[in-house]
């Protein structure tokens, strides 16, 4: 909701990265459910305690990891095909949360097997396996957070510029994310005695192609280069 409101004289480029605030929090609350899940696993180790009701344990445990996993996929799936690294952090989070009810699914089994410490050697590699999936989901956030892009995607939008008739050149090409949404801005060479207008049907043509080549961009802007072409020459 905040990342669709407009842009004021404050916040000129919008919301978006709000997206990415709460992508951040959602890492967060990934690393303490780690932290605690391996904390309550190695107090087991000193206090153990025995686990009751066995039955209702187990069915509660596999219908939290079904249910969770679903969720998961659901929005993991949705959150890459908007390109939102928070919906897709949260899917995660979720499938964190079905790693739980599997190890209680896993613990169960191994008491009822004769292994009464099983439980809290489950919790331990449980941790572990959510931390292992908290690393790459940091890793993406932390891209945003830092203006990160795919350089592929850095390719094909110089590419689609450079295609434009009139653009001789292409100097630099940036871009940003802004929530799920892209921004590209472009230094370019042009004739010099351009006029504006010529110039900014060029833009339009630009936004066309980079559009139809990029998924999820929201603007696109060229900026003529300071200097001209090599083989040209500027008169006053």
């Amino acid at each position: 909701m905040l990342s669709r409101r407009a842009a004021t004289r404050r916040y000129t480029y919008g919301y978006g990265r709000v997206e990415d605030l709460a992508g951040l929090f959602i890492v967060t609350m990934i690393g303490l459910s780690a932290v605690l899940a391996g904390y309550e696993s190695i107090r087991r180790f000193f206090e153990p305690q025995p686990l009751t009701n066995l039955g209702w344990v187990l069915a509660a445990g596999l219908i939290g990891f079904a249910g969770n996993e679903l969720v998961a996929v659901y929005r993991i799936r949705v959150g890459r095909r908007i390109r939102s690294a928070a919906l897709v952090a949260d899917g995660l989070h979720a499938r964190t949360d079905g790693f739980t009810s599997l190890a209680v699914v896993l613990g169960v089994g191994g008491v009822w097997a004769g292994f009464p410490l099983a439980d809290p050697v489950v919790g331990l590699l449980i941790s572990t396996a959510i931390f292992m999936l908290l690393w790459g989901t940091a890793r993406d956030i932390g891209r945003r957070l830092l203006d990160g892009v795919d350089p592929s995607l850095v390719d094909r939008a110089e590419h689609s510029i450079r295609s434009v008739p009139g653009i001789n050149d292409v100097e630099t090409v940036r871009m940003r994310w802004l929530g799920h949404r892209l921004s590209v801005e472009a230094t370019v060479t042009s004739d010099p005695a351009m006029p504006v207008g010529r110039f900014h049907q060029l833009e339009h043509q630009a936004d066309d192609l980079i559009r139809s080549s990029v998924p999820g961009v929201a603007a696109v802007r060229l900026n003529p280069s300071a200097h001209a072409p090599a083989n040209q020459a500027v008169h006053p």
